[in-house]
């Protein structure tokens, strides 16, 4: 069960679900003694309905619902060009989820059941309430690998915030001390030089280039393997949440 966070910049509520709904919290304890467990049956089935709320200083991420979709659709409409080339290319079957509400609730169905079995956690990202992209933790895998890949994307007219970095962080956060991973990679085609400079500002390690790794916009793409384990989260944990969440 997912724990909940009390009193830090940085922080898990399961009692804070109102949409739109950004805390930030005081910081008059140490940071290590500020975790507390989800007191109430309540609070639990509320968690498990709904999924995590991460609340940071500057933004708050939760799972996207159905009634997230016209602020959706404005910020990728908006953001076509910006985004598709660094996408895996639609197929002709597939119906544009910009275009479709109910193709936006089908995926929001699929990424809750996706949460419900530990598979994935996708996360819209939410600056002073307002959609402005999403933080995904996909591919979980358990078992001896204890791993999973992080991607993300943000609204142009945001970009350059450091909105990104601090929801990186964020998740991490989840990670690493809600679901006890080991690993986490971020892969960035090279030529993505907007994407790169989140990994650069966290000083995630680069691990090298995986060739031809993703498809992207129809293109077998090569991409640079970012990681971090969760011994290195732990040595610098203070550092992230010092930097990121005060």
């Amino acid at each position: 069960m997912a724990r909940a966070y009390a009193g830090d910049g940085c922080g898990l509520g399961a009692d804070q679900y109102a949409e739109g709904d950004v805390a930030i919290e005081g910081k008059g304890t140490s940071r290590m003694s500020r975790r507390r467990p989800i007191a109430t049956l309540s609070d639990r089935l509320v968690h498990a309905a709904l999924g995590p709320v991460l609340h940071g200083p500057h933004v708050m991420m939760r799972p996207l619902r159905p009634s997230d979709f016209l602020a959706w659709q404005e910020v990728r409409r908006r953001n076509g060009d910006w985004l598709t080339r660094w996408e895996p290319r639609r197929p002709a079957d597939q119906p544009e989820l910009s275009e479709f509400r109910r193709s936006f609730e089908a995926r929001c169905e699929q990424r809750d059941r996706e949460r419900g079995v530990g598979s994935s956690y996708g996360f819209g990202l939410f600056v002073e309430e307002r959609f402005s992209g999403e933080i995904n933790l996909n591919n979980v895998v358990r078992g001896a690998a204890q791993y999973a890949d992080i991607g993300y994307w943000i609204d142009q007219a945001q970009a350059g915030n450091a909105y990104t970095p601090e929801g990186v962080v964020l998740l991490l956060r989840f990670s690493f001390e809600e679901l006890g991973l080991h690993r986490v990679h971020i892969s960035i085609v090279p030529r993505n030089t907007s994407s790169r400079r989140v990994v650069e500002k966290l000083g995630i390690r680069d691990e090298g280039v995986a060739l031809r790794f993703l498809e992207i916009n129809g293109v077998w793409e090569d991409h640079i393997r970012y990681a971090i384990t969760a011994e290195e989260w732990r040595d610098r944990r203070v550092e992230f949440l010092d930097s990121w969440c005060d």
